[in-house]
């Protein structure tokens, strides 16, 4: 073709933005495949005919690879960037098979080469368990109709009993979470309602009634251990059993037993009272009168033993001295005695004539 022989599709100014070289484009192809050159033909005269205008099929085949191609390189370049938000963690795959992890920010990726694929590493998820939450929020709305088998559970003493609970967990390793279980959720409820029911069955009743703490963080580590096993890539934040209830048919007979149960408690509770403030007063009072009779025991004991060994002085002294110690022992008794006599009355006792009579019976004072 010669320098200055315009081309087939006319001299056209630049593109001013994305939406003039768009409709470039698609001019472009509908003249491919219309076989319509690009400088229209003026009104009332006819284009004479020329070889170029001929339809070329390879022509239009290669216009429209040449669109196809600037179409992927756009795509590519708009592609290539990608923003990780916070709270999630970006999985790279090269052909389909992991490459790196990347964290919130902007990053590069090969253009169709690379995939991105988006974890949300910081959502607590939950499966619940005998009912469903219908209404969230603080004054949550929940049904449990429909829900009865997830809830029946046959305890170790072969009661049936109704037990709600729910399972939170969080994405510890993204690349396990997408590749290693394919239903995670599914696998997180199979083997939930597995551990539960097998701890519960080896529980009694009122075991698991009183004992609902125990018994969730006991669930919780060996849910975590099978999830460890299964390499889901999830960490277990809280079992919760929320309802611990017996079926509706024999609630009505359970309360009777619970009532009768509490009075027995209640009764025992007071019996023991009654024990704990008679028996430990009579064993008091026991011990303190035997005490009480060995120290009166000791001390006659020891008065005797005074007394003996005073009198076995007192003849010793008397072999020694009879007389000295016969008037000793009198003055000594006289020393005793008058300080308690009120009148003393002194006779001669060479006096003949009759005694004077004395009235004896007089109060002393009077």
């Amino acid at each position: 073709m010669p320098m200055n022989e315009q081309p087939p599709w006319g001299k056209k100014k630049k593109p001013a933005g994305p939406e003039d070289l768009l409709a470039i484009l698609i001019q472009k192809i509908r003249d491919a495949f219309a076989g319509q050159s690009g400088e229209p033909t003026p009104p009332g005269e006819q284009k004479p005919p020329s070889s170029e205008e001929t339809p070329n099929l390879f022509a239009g085949v290669g216009k429209i690879l040449t669109v196809v191609a600037v179409v992927l390189i756009l795509q590519g370049v708009f592609t290539c960037f990608y923003t990780i938000k916070p709270g999630e963690v970006g999985v790279i795959l090269r052909f389909g098979q992991y490459t790196r992890t990347t964290h919130p920010g902007l990053h590069f990726k090969i253009p169709f080469v690379e995939e991105l694929d988006k974890v949300d590493v910081e959502t607590v998820r939950k499966e619940e368990f005998g009912f469903r939450t219908r209404i969230p929020g603080v004054n949550s709305a929940v049904d449990r109709k429909g829900y009865d088998m997830e809830a029946l559970m046959l305890t170790g003493d072969k009661d049936v009993i109704e037990v709600a609970w729910i399972v939170q967990y969080k994405v510890s390793d993204p690349v396990s979470f997408r590749f290693k279980v394919r239903d995670v959720a599914q696998a997180v409820r199979d083997a939930s309602e597995t551990v539960t029911r097998r701890i519960i069955g080896n529980m009694d009743f009122d075991y698991v009634l009183g004992n609902r703490e125990v018994l969730a963080a006991s669930a919780r580590r060996e849910l975590q251990g099978q999830m460890d096993r299964l390499e889901c890539g999830i960490n277990i934040v809280t079992l919760q059993l929320l309802d611990i209830n017996p079926p509706e048919p024999v609630k009505p007979a359970f309360n009777e037993v619970n009532e009768a149960d509490q009075d027995m408690k209640r009764l025992v509770n007071e019996a023991e009272e009654t024990y704990n403030k008679v028996i430990p007063k009579a064993r008091g009072s026991a011990k303190q009168i035997v005490e009480e009779s060995h120290g009166y025991a000791a001390e006659r004991l020891n008065r005797a033993s005074g007394e003996t060994n005073r009198f076995k002085a007192i003849i010793k002294e008397y072999q020694g001295a009879e007389e000295v110690t016969r008037q000793r022992l009198y003055l000594e008794a006289m020393e005793e005695i008058l300080p308690k006599v009120n009148h003393v009355y002194v006779i001669d006792k060479n006096q003949q004539n009759l005694l004077p009579l004395f009235d004896l019976t007089r109060a002393a004072g009077k």
